[in-house]
């Protein structure tokens, strides 16, 4: 099976934020990604608006030929705006106004009766939801009990881990991944995936899709983003 690989371009708007104006584009950065070889794009609408904008989304929606995976927070604001945009894909995250970026998976299991509006209501749409969490059975339940045909898994802790730790995790991740797809819901991994550690996860053979986005912005002002998605690619296909 071949391995999708997501390109979150968040990053590409906390550039251009932090001097104001146009450059660079978020839509641009997108379509470069696309012809390096992503499968999809995804964009994080935080609800303070810290990198990507709704005219973003709007932006985007109009410009791609792949797929658009929303990350959002589950409230009624972002229910409303990716009802209003049907993107091909909506991940449901956690999220902090403090945090800098996302620091663990979504407890979907201590969340049912909040979550369970917002899947239903973007599954009637079309949008096909994905709740991020963390490698654990019961967070994997949960997701077969609010019907959300995707899961990804949150590999912030694999990066960060030292050698023997890091084996550990990849062992709960692998473990998860067989779990989800054996009860019909489909893996995805994302959170800190690097060139260095990348093709660990690449190879378990259950996880369908990845989505990378700091590190290959980050990287891109090295090698170019096209060069910095092409390496990722590779590394993908060759885990597999």
């Amino acid at each position: 099976m071949t391995l999708r690989l997501g390109v979150n371009i968040d990053h590409v708007a906390t550039i251009r934020n932090a001097r104001g104006g146009v450059h660079p584009d978020p839509v641009t950065a997108a379509r470069i990604a696309a012809a390096a070889g992503a499968d999809g794009i995804t964009a994080h609408l935080r609800e303070d608006r810290r990198h990507i904008t709704d005219q973003d989304i709007a932006l985007l929606m109009d410009a791609l030929t792949i797929p658009l995976n929303l990350e959002m927070a589950a409230t009624a604001e972002m229910l409303e705006i990716a009802l209003r945009h049907r993107p091909h894909a909506a991940c449901i995250v956690p999220e902090k106004r403090e945090e800098r970026t996302t620091e663990g998976g979504l407890d979907a299991a201590g969340q049912l009766e909040t979550l369970g509006p917002i899947v239903d209501a973007l599954s009637k749409e079309g949008i096909r939801v994905s709740l991020f969490i963390e490698p654990d059975p019961r967070q994997i339940e949960a997701a077969m009990r609010l019907g959300a045909p995707v899961v990804e898994f949150h590999t912030g802790r694999y990066a960060h881990l030292d050698s023997a730790d890091r084996a550990a995790e990849l062992r709960r991740i692998a473990d998860a991944a067989a779990l989800a797809a054996k009860n019909g819901i489909e893996p995805h991994a994302g959170h800190g995936l690097t060139f260095d550690n990348v093709t660990p996860i690449a190879a378990i053979p259950q996880i369908v899709e990845l989505n990378i986005g700091h590190f290959l912005i980050g990287e891109a002002i090295f090698i170019g983003l096209e060069g910095s998605v092409t390496r990722m690619r590779e590394l993908m296909d060759h885990a597999r």
